[in-house]
């Protein structure tokens, strides 16, 4: 990071500080033990960077949204509706007085972009960062995807090693985490945040890549070690609703977070009926009732 870059992070990160404090404290860094927070995605909620998607998310009950930073392609950063300061404004009036939070940002463009070959990715990640910073959130979502499968691709670790250490000093200069998802298993994961270094880059777990993979979910959560977790999203394929999924047995992921002492947000992701994929208040109603019943009323 040039001495330009570190002076532009600070700045930012005091000024956000000072913007907007209670923000970006968060209702996340403040809760008590024991407490589980439930979140929906925008994007699959159908409502990709529309204020409405927080309207609905209130509805069916949920506690909080992911918010996506917008398409990506082939554009030197984000297609980001949020950089407009009177939309972020209208995001946070609305979410402050529907009672809900803004748990995290997506940089889901990643999942068809390569992060080890974009030569803006500096730009992409400081653009989210500052997103991030102007609504007071504190962590981000970025997938490796699939032109990122260090599984599949291993000769991109380096460059992705490298990429993530910057990115890791850009977030700690704002005081943000950046939450990684990869397509390598718990162990791998982990060695992986150990050569990047960085305590503000994290793993933003997915109970789907463990499950498809044939892992052991519950040994995989022990193996990244609840401080290498951020955030979860907590999902299976799509077929059926995570209370009618037999390999998913929630109550028991619950006893297995509950042992680590991870506390945190589950944001759902997929496990869509089948039969009805596209009715959203079908399935996230469904599947948000089902979540907070198991994380919050028992």
């Amino acid at each position: 990071m040039t001495r330009a870059e570190f002076l532009r992070y600070s700045t930012i990160a005091a000024l956000g500080a000072a913007a907007a404090p209670s923000a970006f404290v968060g209702k996340a860094s403040v809760r008590q033990p024991g407490d589980y927070k439930i979140g929906l995605i925008d994007l699959m909620l159908l409502k990709r960077q529309k204020i409405s998607a927080l309207d609905l998310t209130a509805e069916l009950g949920a506690d909080g949204v992911e918010v996506d930073m917008g398409g990506l392609g082939q554009r030197e950063t984000f297609d980001n509706k949020l950089a407009d300061p009177a939309i972020r404004q209208a995001y946070l009036d609305k979410a402050n007085a529907l009672g809900i939070e803004i748990c995290s940002l997506a940089m889901t463009g990643f999942y068809a972009q390569s992060l080890a070959t974009r030569p803006t990715y500096q730009r992409m990640a400081g653009d989210c960062i500052d997103t991030m910073l102007a609504m007071g959130v504190n962590v981000a979502f970025l997938p490796f995807g699939v032109q990122g499968d260090l599984v599949r691709n291993p000769e991109l670790r380096p460059a992705l090693v490298k990429r993530m250490q910057i990115i890791g000093r850009m977030a700690e200069q704002a005081g943000v985490v950046i939450g990684i998802e990869t397509a390598y298993d718990a162990a791998g994961e982990r060695r992986f945040l150990a050569d990047v270094g960085s305590s503000h880059v994290k793993s933003y777990f997915n109970f789907s890549n463990a499950l498809k993979s044939g892992r052991d979910l519950h040994q995989e959560l022990r193996t990244l070690g609840a401080g290498n977790i951020c955030h979860i999203h907590c999902t299976d394929e799509d077929g059926v609703w995570l209370e009618h999924n037999t390999r998913l047995d929630m109550p028991a992921v619950k006893r297995t977070l509950d042992g680590m002492g991870w506390k945190g947000w589950l944001v759902i992701e997929r496990s869509r009926d089948a039969n009805n994929p596209r009715d959203v208040k079908g399935n996230y109603g469904a599947n948000t009732r089902y979540m907070k019943r198991i994380f919050q009323d028992g």
